[in-house]
């Protein structure tokens, strides 16, 4: 592993971590002994190549399941990321479990590690806690020193999770049926987009991303405002 490592110019951390999430098919084994080949490499470079294109971790997952599984991925990548280009900006935070004791200080309890886990906010590499977003965990973390309880802001995020998976289909169908109509027609009949197509795409996707944002935001703080204003009436109703 420590050879793999080198050759593809990461660390050994990094590579456990590639590996614990498939984006490496797993070593052949001689007894207790792990051995990687040139194929591992070459699928390094590639995760290398797409990460500078701006694919997410999660992403090159995805493509490299699709492509291990004969779908179009070669279509898929020949649309130069136009469609994979992350939505999302968020930071992965690394932390042991100090680092995470001293954020959540009382409430790090493995109940709650076992609930971060199951939701996806945290991930194991090594003896390291990987945390998907920074601004989720300051907020986490602020919530908390507010006196909100651990557990209710897991459940609290858990429930947010489906709602926004909910509005990502709403802004998915759009692009579906309205930026990427005819395309599956075509990839049907052996035909890939044309260089138009990709660059009418690319710019269509480049600006609905931060319209998505702004929608999302403009409803969560009205809904926020009609929701405040209703909890008063009733508050002062029973008072």
């Amino acid at each position: 592993m420590a050879e793999l490592a080198e050759a593809a110019g990461i660390t050994v951390r990094t590579l456990r971590y590639y590996r614990e999430r498939k984006l490496i098919p797993p070593p052949r084994r001689e007894g207790r002994v792990a051995w990687y080949g040139d194929h591992h490499l070459a699928r390094l470079r590639t995760v290398a190549t797409l990460l500078e294109r701006g694919h997410t971790l999660g992403g090159i997952a995805e493509l490299i399941a699709a492509f291990e599984g004969g779908r179009g991925v070669a279509e898929l990548l020949g649309l130069g990321g136009a469609i994979t280009v992350p939505w999302s900006r968020e930071t992965l935070v690394r932390l042991s479990p100090g680092e995470l004791l001293d954020h959540f200080a009382g409430e790090a309890t493995p109940e709650n590690l076992a609930a971060s886990l199951d939701i996806g906010y945290l991930a194991v590499d090594g003896e390291e806690l990987v945390h998907v977003s920074r601004r989720l965990l300051d907020v986490s973390r602020r919530l908390v020193r507010e006196g909100v309880p651990l557990p209710a802001v897991l459940a609290a995020g858990r429930e947010i999770r489906v709602h926004a998976d909910a509005l990502a289909a709403t802004f998915a169908a759009l692009i579906r049926e309205h930026v990427l109509a005819g395309l599956p027609a075509g990839a049907a009949e052996g035909a890939p987009p044309s260089p138009e197509e990709i660059e009418r795409m690319t710019r269509t996707l480049d600006k609905l991303r931060p319209m998505a944002r702004t929608v999302v935001e403009a409803e969560v703080t009205m809904a926020m405002d009609r929701r405040v204003r209703t909890e008063l009436r009733s508050w002062l109703g029973e008072e």
